[in-house]
């Protein structure tokens, strides 16, 4: 099952760092998104990660900086809806229902569900799905290895989601929450957890 990254809203010094390790540790994309931001920070971070890993990056805005950074692709949402004029690649889609699911995952690579499970790093966002809500999309066809898994995902509930038969799974708060950019000095908890959710996820 594939296991995806997202990255915090907001920039912090040790990113780069951070996103190279994990990516040296075996995560298969990184989803860089950072809404509401300029472009010269995206860009810098992209120049501070090695460039053999740009190919497994997806991004969520600015998204002429997928053919300059060789990036994988891009990824649509309510902000960026729209692929451009004569774009070619990757591309995946965020989904809210399973409708929205049937129409996009024609067209992208596969399709982010949310949320799943309680968010973390959005309070008061909480699950629209019941199991059996989305074992009966499993029947019908409707989730299957296009499928990510986004919402609420930790140690705790990945298992279920591979389970389920979804390809893959999209972490945020359960990862980002192991490290404190304000005082943390060291991010090994943060790359302990990431090889406990890999483990669980292969």
């Amino acid at each position: 099952m594939k296991l995806i990254v997202i990255t915090t809203p907001t920039y912090f010094v040790e990113e780069d760092q951070i996103i190279t390790a994990l990516f040296e540790e075996g995560l298969d994309i990184l989803h860089l998104r950072k809404p509401n931001l300029p472009a010269v920070y995206a860009e810098r971070l992209l120049t501070l990660i090695p460039d053999k890993f740009h190919k497994r990056i997806v991004i969520h805005d600015h998204f002429y900086l997928k053919e300059e950074y060789k990036l994988k692709g891009i990824h649509l949402s309510n902000r960026n809806p729209i692929v451009p004029d004569n774009y070619t690649g990757h591309v995946s889609a965020s989904c809210h229902t399973f409708d929205e699911v049937n129409a996009d995952k024609k067209n992208c690579d596969y399709v982010f569900l949310s949320p799943i499970f309680d968010s973390i790093s959005k309070e008061g966002y909480h699950s629209h799905f019941s199991d059996e809500d989305i074992r009966e999309a499993v029947r019908q066809g409707i989730i299957d290895r296009k499928v990510i898994a986004l919402g609420g995902v930790s140690d705790e509930n990945i298992v279920c989601i591979k389970d389920f038969g979804f390809g893959g799974a999209a972490v945020l708060g359960s990862l980002w929450n192991k490290f404190d950019p304000a005082s943390d000095y060291n991010y090994q908890n943060l790359i302990t957890y990431f090889r406990q959710l890999k483990e669980l996820a292969d």
